[in-house]
């Protein structure tokens, strides 16, 4: 049995399987037909969902909240932003901010340490309220009755301009909404040095004469954004809901169209993803919310959270908190804020093999400070751990190769009578004391930690941009002048001439043509991905040459 023939159906089965799912994703969910009920007609389209409490029904939509279309500029060119009021700029080391006095809503974000492109000169913009790139964070409080700091809420800041500087850990932010009742709500945006995270705090002075009783809501508006990820290597964008009652459960755009889904959740948080990148609200541990999406007009969605409602009496005070992770996909960072954010980091089923891959991965980069050769070394690594089971694969192929005039002869003997001739073949088999299935075994084993890492070099936002070596400098992008490509296709056909031709002539051409297929869909993946491949080929034919030579000459194993 030619078990690396099965590997490289296999990976070719792989490649065409991401590709279909790609596919699908972007143009195979047709737009469901929408219903609308009676009582959806009458609520806002971006109303928040009321907690979850028995004075308070989940399907009432506060009435004072504005609806999509009033937020919004007729999307007539590229360009044209939600309404905003004044625009108050927040820098630190890692992130430049804009929020806007309607609504005190952050709507405008920029990486300073993740540029657009290579060349490092235009910071990557995360979130923005500009109608084809469309990215919010919105965040607030309503009460039962009355009015309360919603997104059409105006708020008053004390300055435009805020700057961490160069001697201050945090930074705060404060904007204040008051009405004419006596109630007054500080909201504090709290930016620390080397984070990711903004911690968001209202701070509320009751000074009425009747008692206050709001939720806070906290929600990521976003379009259907395109993250420039090439429509041959799939990765989701959408949205993610998880708690201790649901583990990390995708809702995707076209799952926001179909409903409005809601559900009660402990310990969780909600985000939009991208390829690298994650938007998320992390509320308070041990508080349980009510988690909801909103399909709005234009293609736009609503992912967010309401908080048990909290009753600030007359003449007391009270706070809310929220956290906001608005950055990179850094798994060591992410497990630190919140439990199972580091999840957002999709390998999907095999996270249980992909998480120890990525953290020798990491290990290695620290020690030889290249990604590209920390791909390599661990790639050798791999080999290593999976010597002896190779070891038994390539055995078992550098027999069958020895056998392979007489396998022919066998064919030319019984012509079409293919049940003659695989008595013969088992015959043959028997006396040499050969398994045509012993190869499969080893390979099938490894087969998953292939994927799994796999998985690792797309998933992870430490490749883009990593330069390995000389025309490649950006792992996370194709190689421009395809030399890892060709050399992987140079490799699959190095290997087949290791390997028992198959006597079928059919199957020939087909094993011919695979290197050739292979190299035309490698010539669109991730350097990252195909050095992976390359330097796992070039290792396994030096393990199967070397094996290969020794059962050639008769020596003992």
């Amino acid at each position: 049995m030619d078990t690396q023939r099965i590997l490289q159906f296999f990976a070719l089965g792989l490649v065409l399987v991401l590709i279909w799912t790609a596919w699908q994703e972007d143009y195979g969910a047709g737009v469901p037909e929408e219903t609308v009920t009676e009582e959806e007609a009458e609520a806002p389209a971006d109303a928040p969902a009321e907690p979850a409490d028995p004075e308070s029904p989940a399907d009432e939509a506060p009435e004072d909240q504005p609806s999509a279309q009033d937020d919004a500029t007729p999307a007539t060119a590229s360009g044209e932003r939600l309404e905003r009021g004044d625009t108050v700029r927040v820098r630190t080391d890692k992130l430049d901010v804009e929020l806007s006095t309607r609504g005190g809503d952050i709507r405008q974000v920029d990486l300073l340490q993740h540029f657009k492109t290579i060349d490092g000169e235009e910071p990557l913009r995360l979130m923005s309220d500009r109608l084809d790139e469309l990215f919010i964070a919105q965040i607030g409080l309503l009460p039962r009755e009355g009015d309360g700091p919603g997104p059409r809420s105006e708020f008053s800041v004390e300055s435009t301009e805020f700057e961490l500087g160069e001697d201050e850990d945090t930074l705060e932010v404060p904007m204040v909404w008051e009405n004419e009742d006596g109630v007054r709500v500080t909201r504090r945006y709290i930016f620390s040095r080397d984070s990711y995270v903004i911690d968001v705090r209202h701070e509320v002075e009751n000074a009425s004469d009747a008692d206050w009783a709001p939720f806070q809501y906290a929600q990521l508006r976003s379009g259907e954004i395109d993250d420039g990820t090439s429509w041959f290597i799939y990765t989701y964008t959408g949205g993610v809901v998880h708690g201790e009652e649901e583990r990390y459960d995708k809702i995707s755009f076209s799952d926001m169209r179909s409903s409005d889904l809601s559900r009660d959740l402990t310990n969780g948080y909600a985000a939009m993803l991208q390829h690298y990148f994650v938007g998320a609200w992390i509320p308070p541990r041990d508080e349980r919310h009510t988690y909801y999406t909103r399909s709005l007009d234009d293609n736009q969605y609503l992912l967010g959270l309401s908080s048990p409602r909290k009753t600030i009496e007359a003449g007391s005070s009270g706070t809310f908190e929220h956290k906001l992770w608005v950055g990179p996909k850094e798994q060591e960072r992410l497990a630190e804020v919140a439990e199972g954010l580091d999840l957002t980091v999709d390998y999907g089923w095999l996270t249980i093999i992909s998480k120890p891959l990525f953290i020798a991965l990491s290990w290695i980069h620290g020690v030889v400070g290249n990604w590209g050769w920390a791909i390599v070394i661990l790639t050798l690594g791999i080999k290593l751990v999976f010597y002896k089971l190779s070891e038994t694969s390539y055995r078992s192929m550098a027999r069958m190769r020895k056998l392979q005039p007489r396998m022919q002869q066998l064919k030319e003997r019984y012509g079409d009578d293919r049940q003659a001739l695989n008595q013969a073949m088992m015959k043959m088999y028997k006396e040499e004391k050969i398994n045509p299935l012993g190869g499969c075994l080893p390979i099938l084993v490894q087969i998953p930690v292939f994927i799994a890492l796999y998985w690792v070099l797309l998933e992870s936002v430490e490749l883009r941009h990593a330069p390995f070596i000389l025309w490649i400098n950006d792992l996370s992008s194709p190689d421009p002048y395809f030399v890892l490509p060709l050399l992987m296709g140079a490799s699959m056909l190095l290997q087949q001439k290791l390997n028992p031709a198959p006597l079928d002539p059919i199957q020939q051409k087909i094993m011919m043509a695979l290197p050739v297929v292979f190299t035309v869909f490698f010539m669109f993946f991730p350097a990252g991905l195909v050095l992976y491949w390359v330097a796992n080929n070039v290792l396994s034919i030096a393990q199967q040459w070397f094996i290969t030579r020794r059962i050639e000459r008769g020596e003992s194993e």
